[in-house]
């Protein structure tokens, strides 16, 4: 049984490597005039707290400061509805050639013909790929996408003159970004259930719609589900919203599951939101930015913010005459050097292959739901489709071990957690992932560290309270890190805190009723 206990060193500051008069680098003979630093900058090298650090060392410490990081790139990324997909680095070089990298977002359509083909050739694929007979690539976010596709619901019914729907039903499952998005455009939002076998339970939808139908604009429904099931009710689902005059958005966090085999705008969605830093292989989180591109049938197409970028006979234009538009949702044309990353990656794929994504996706996720279907039973006896969601509640009830427990002593086998206690209807909750970037071999590793792990929960469930215990950050006490955070790290000295008396800490003293142990030194 595996018993890791050795914590990773802890990292220095570079000003803690600092020597005096230790050089960088060495230069070439200047052969411009010195200038007085001095009295250029008011204060000299020593009054300017620089460390002084061979080039060596520099880099050393930078790059071990990388390696604490944690990427697609350096390991396995089992978040759950978030994709975590492999970025190819061909992508990355197209994004890079001058004559995108280099574009000003002023500059005139005229002038960039080659950058409009790219836009135009992803919204023209997109259009294939969804079954929607319009995209817009100007959303900067999956959010921002959900936000948009409100606003052009909101103005599509003003403009048949029931402006006074102001309710989104939305069911228990959903991501929190689709109430937030509601609100934020200032509707109320009613939610529904999920029937026991994991799908939108259509008495408790007809309720809702019996009570409030005039008063419904729209339904926001994550197909597959959050519960890493497909909706097998969709099209009676579309009829019942339909036919209270409503209108029916599809999260699409979860299109990795569908793209290449089947199309939302086919199965009777008005509009949907695309994360092209999911599905679509741009980067995710701090290596994006986003994209929350948005696919809309023909009749919301009036609102679509401007400039629309269309084809004007031989030309590509930004076209700004849309009198019924809802106007801009962005600074400019969404972000360029996304739609570049996915253009590469779509043109890999091709028409032929793009049922590759999905299928791979949906085996992947279903082999890690065979595999550890007897320690972490799924929440619904059934395939699943893109991720799998598993409960550790029995761990909890017969050993006092939580779902965290489990993902934080994931940690210490090397593995990044899953996503924990969501969707919420399931209790002790872990949503896996996998992507259909994922080797087999790399999921075998990853299930046989969760089986050792509910076999260590049996017999040793302090290991997983403890955990991890091979990081430079242990187990924090979390409220306590919430309610009062602070991670700058203390040099000695008087310390003014919110403005409070001054309290003197000593060097490393980290947060109080935090171990300081565990309290990271870079922030």
């Amino acid at each position: 049984m595996k018993d890791i206990q050795k914590r990773m060193p802890e990292p220095e500051l570079i000003f803690d490597k600092s020597r005096p008069g230790r050089i960088g680098c060495n230069v070439p003979v200047c052969e411009t005039p010195e200038v007085d630093l001095a009295a250029t900058v008011g204060e000299t090298r020593t009054e300017l707290h620089l460390p002084e650090i061979g080039e060596l060392d520099v880099m050393r410490h930078f790059v071990n400061l990388s390696h604490i990081n944690y990427g697609i790139e350096t390991g396995f990324y089992p978040l759950g509805s978030c994709t975590m997909k492999y970025n190819p680095r061909v992508n990355e070089m197209t994004a890079a050639m001058p004559g995108f990298a280099k574009l000003h977002p002023m500059q005139p359509v005229e002038t960039i013909p080659g950058a409009m083909d790219i836009l135009m050739g992803v919204q023209e694929m997109l259009v294939e790929i969804t079954g929607f007979s319009e995209i817009t690539l100007q959303p900067l976010a999956g959010a921002h996408g959900e936000m948009t596709c409100l606003m052009l619901i909101k103005a599509y019914h003003t403009s048949r003159g029931e402006g006074e729907r102001n309710l989104v039903v939305i069911p228990n499952t959903a991501h929190g970004t689709n109430p937030a998005s509601a609100a934020r455009c200032g509707y109320d939002v009613v939610s529904i259930g999920t029937n026991e076998d994991g799908n939108t339970d259509l008495d408790d939808l007809q309720k809702v719609l019996d009570k409030h139908g005039p008063q419904i604009a729209a339904l926001m429904l994550t197909n597959p589900s959050t519960l890493g099931l497909f909706e097998p009710n969709i099209e009676r689902i579309c009829e019942l919203v339909h036919g209270v005059g409503g209108q029916v958005f599809c999260d699409g966090a979860n299109m990795n599951a569908m793209v290449g085999t089947t199309r939302p705008g086919d199965h009777g969605f008005d509009c949907m939101h695309l994360n092209l830093h999911k599905t679509f292989s741009t980067p995710h989180g701090g290596g994006g930015p986003g994209c929350g591109a948005i696919g809309l049938k023909h009749h919301l197409e009036p609102f679509l913010p401007k400039p629309v970028i269309r084809r004007s006979g031989t030309a590509i234009v930004a076209d700004y005459d849309r009198p019924q538009s809802i106007g801009r949702v962005s600074a400019f044309y969404g972000q360029f050097l996304m739609e570049v990353r996915a253009y590469t990656y779509l043109r890999a794929f091709g028409k032929q292959y793009m049922s590759d994504i999905s299928r791979h996706a949906v085996l992947n996720a279903n082999y890690v739901r065979a595999r550890i279907k007897d320690v972490l039973p799924p929440a619904h006896e059934r395939p699943c489709m893109h991720e799998v969601v598993v409960t550790a509640e029995k761990y909890k009830k017969q050993h006092g071990v939580r779902a965290l427990d489990i993902s934080k002593r994931l940690i210490d086998y090397g593995f990044h957690p899953p996503t924990n206690y969501f969707p919420l209807i399931v209790p002790e909750c872990l949503m896996i992932e996998p992507t259909e970037t994922e080797s087999k071999e790399t999921l075998d590793s990853f299930c046989d560290a969760l089986i050792s792990i509910c076999r260590e929960s049996e017999v040793a469930p302090d290991l997983l309270h403890e955990a991890p215990t091979s990081q430079i950050v242990g187990r924090l006490d979390e409220t306590m890190a919430v309610k009062n955070l602070d991670v700058r790290w203390r040099t000695g000295g008087d310390v003014v805190i919110d403005g409070g008396p001054k309290r003197e800490f000593a060097k490393g003293e980290g947060l109080e009723g935090v171990r300081s142990d565990t309290v990271p030194r870079d922030s």
